[in-house]
């Protein structure tokens, strides 16, 4: 075990667990094989968007509903857009939404994100784009809605040293599992070099990347 995993753990250690429904999806999803933001990750998010203060939230990748749930306990003023493709997801993330009572303030978007673009335009412009959907497609989905984030807006993504192996820090631990981590390494690239942006890889969870949107492209 390394240094950093190390503090990571001890970090976990100090988190306080969920309790009620929340608790409920973190089990269903452990035993469902459901991926949900780790609890570092998380509360580094939910600090971020508390400190934003947005008005409009976009969510790609839904999953089970939990972290859309999570930042709307966060930030109960803001509007929160989330898009999910896989169906069985769909049908859990309406359940968990409807068992909070956050119908109102969480909008689920049905479909593949690369697809729904005009769905989500309704709901622009967004001061926060989480990106936690699936990897190999981050740079695509920056593509399409970065547009709709606001000048100052944030762009949060997960999973950007994907369990160490982004970084070298693990061995890939399979080559179905290359092609992924190289489009994430030129994804990271391409965030950490962008002019209209000012970026920041943080090793907390599987890797979270802030980006602030300095200007438009056309500036």
């Amino acid at each position: 075990m390394t240094k950093l995993q190390i503090t990571e753990e001890y970090i976990s250690f100090l988190l306080q667990e969920q309790q009620g429904h929340l608790s409920e999806m973190e089990k269903y999803a452990q035993q469902n094989n459901v991926p949900i933001m780790e609890s570092t990750g998380m509360q580094t998010l939910l600090q971020i968007i508390m400190l934003k203060k947005p008005a409009n939230i976009l969510e790609i990748g839904a999953a089970i509903g939990y972290s859309a749930i999570r930042m709307g306990i966060a930030v109960p003023n803001a509007t929160i857009v989330t898009i999910e493709r896989d169906e069985s997801r769909i049908i859990e993330a309406k359940k968990n939404i409807e068992k909070v009572s956050m119908n109102e303030q969480i909008h689920l978007v049905e479909g593949d994100a690369l697809k729904v673009v005009e769905k989500v335009a309704k709901y622009a412009p967004y001061d926060v784009l989480f990106i936690d959907a699936a990897k190999g497609q981050y740079e695509q989905f920056f593509e399409l809605y970065e547009p709709y984030v606001n000048i100052g807006g944030l762009i949060i993504s997960d999973n950007v040293l994907f369990k160490g192996m982004v970084a070298g820090e693990t061995e890939i631990h399979s080559k179905r599992l290359k092609p992924m981590i190289n489009k994430l390494r030129r994804f990271n690239e391409k965030m950490m070099s962008e002019s209209r942006f000012t970026s920041m890889i943080y090793p907390i969870g599987d890797g979270v990347m802030v980006s602030i949107k300095n200007s438009k492209c056309d500036e």
